[in-house]
């Protein structure tokens, strides 16, 4: 399988046409997906014996396959947490796929590693947490939630009489859905602060109150959201930590959507008491501009997610040379077994430069405050609520349910926008509204005029 034949010459020049094509398009197809039995149909087998061929699977996956999804970077793709990953960093996702570096370790990735630790060094220095903080790229941010709060079970657990207990963390309802997921791995108890909108220190001391005694001798940890993905709130993390430091609490920030608005300058005072954070989760592949997958956990103190994490294997002691030993990224996450994901976002800011990350950012705040004043001077147009970061929530006045979802189908249907409808509270009175969240700065203000249109 490793011969380099013509056939692979040419397959590599195939896939360097491909990549530059859909790279310097600013708006890809609105792709659609189809049910897997239509797909079969179409592609016939395309794992054989013998193999069809790199060119028919090539076109396959083209003229068939490519067209059954929707892109994350379409500039009218505002459903969900969207992404748009640089030119660059895609292409320099293809430099860390071929270069086949194995990113656990030092030993094996250096190079790589020393790269991802540059980009590392630039989000730890947005959080503005202690001189020693550190993290390291995950798959996302359900893995580095579950990272973080492994680490502060593992601290939790230092004391004898906790070592037996089933643990417990308070989140609040806006809280993604993965902190329960994450929760469930874990085998701890989750208890949610009713509010949807921002979690407030008062909210938090009368729920840690609330508990009985047996449960707050259990609580070890509470999961602050730095920019909830429905609606882009910011709970109180000044005071939040305030009251984690009273009841000796781990203090883990939830940023995985929001961390990127870190960088902008005009929202950075919305994050002041992130610094206090025992960890944070920011995923660089929402509002950072990286591709997939490419989240990441940063430590007040690493060396306490090291003790929790660190996997040992004697194979790896005979390297004694002084190179083979350096940062291990195994060592602060979940994962052994990783690619350099941080290389991409490394290449990217190196060729760019910070400022005009900043910039794309403040982009994404401007566009939703864009559409929050063309849908304020649409008579039959309402917002919901004042947009918070990128996300705008809005409701069209007189609407059903199905008409929101009646709308999203057809407008996916014809390639002109994904918007889907979502749920503003919860519950009995919960209500069903529409949203944007803006990532991409090559949305324009046409793009939100032609949507907001198609709802008349």
């Amino acid at each position: 399988m490793h011969t380099i034949d013509m056939e692979l010459v040419e397959m590599t020049l195939d896939v360097m046409k491909y990549v530059l094509g859909r790279i310097s398009s600013t708006s890809p197809e609105l792709g659609q997906p189809k049910k897997a039995e239509e797909l079969k149909k179409l592609v016939g087998e395309t794992i054989t014996d013998k193999g069809i061929g790199g060119e028919k699977a090539f076109n396959l996956f083209k003229e068939v396959l490519m067209k059954a999804t929707v892109p994350i970077d379409h500039p009218r793709h505002l459903a969900f947490v969207p992404a748009s990953p640089t030119r660059a960093s895609i292409m320099f996702d293809l430099v860390t796929s071929a270069s086949s570096i194995h990113g656990a370790y030092w030993m094996e990735g250096a190079g790589g590693i020393f790269c991802e630790n540059e980009a590392m060094k630039w989000l730890v220095s947005l959080t503005g947490l202690p001189k020693n903080a550190f993290g390291v790229f995950t798959s996302g941010g359900t893995a580095a939630n579950l990272s973080a709060m492994v680490a502060a079970r593992e601290q939790w657990r230092k004391k004898t009489e906790n070592q037996n207990r089933k643990g417990l963390i308070i989140t609040s309802v806006g809280a993604h859905s993965s902190i329960k997921a994450m929760a469930k791995v874990m085998d701890v108890d989750v208890h949610l602060v009713d509010t949807e909108d921002l979690m407030t220190a008062d909210f938090l001391d009368q729920k840690i109150h609330s508990l009985a005694i047996d449960d707050r001798k259990r609580l070890f940890a509470v999961v602050a959201t730095g920019g909830t993905t429905n609606a882009g709130i910011i709970d109180d993390l000044l005071g939040i930590a305030d009251i984690c430091g009273e009841h000796n609490l781990w203090f883990h920030v939830d940023a995985a959507y929001g961390g990127g608005a870190l960088a902008a300058d005009s929202v950075r005072h919305l994050f002041n008491g992130i610094e206090r954070a025992d960890s944070i989760t920011i995923d660089p592949h929402k509002w950072l501009f990286s591709p997939y997958d490419c989240g990441a956990v940063i430590y007040k103190d690493p060396e306490q997610a090291k003790k929790a994490h660190s996997q040992q294997g004697s194979y790896l002691e005979i390297f004694k040379d002084e190179g083979a030993h350096g940062f291990n990224p195994s060592d602060y996450q979940i994962q052994l077994t990783r690619r350099v994901r941080g290389l991409p976002l490394w290449f990217s800011l190196a060729m760019h430069g910070t400022d005009r990350y900043k910039a794309a950012v403040e982009r994404g705040l401007e566009l939703a405050i864009l559409a929050g004043h063309m849908i304020g001077k649409n008579p039959v147009l309402e917002l919901v609520r004042e947009p918070s970061l990128s996300c705008v929530l809005f409701r069209r006045k007189g609407w059903s349910p199905d008409d929101y979802r009646n709308w999203t189908y057809k407008n996916h249907r014809e390639g002109l926008a994904l918007v889907t409808p979502t749920k503003w509270k919860q519950g009995k009175n919960h209500e069903t509204v529409s949203r944007f969240c803006f990532i991409n700065p090559d949305t324009t203000e046409d793009d939100i005029r032609v949507i907001l249109d198609s709802m008349m």
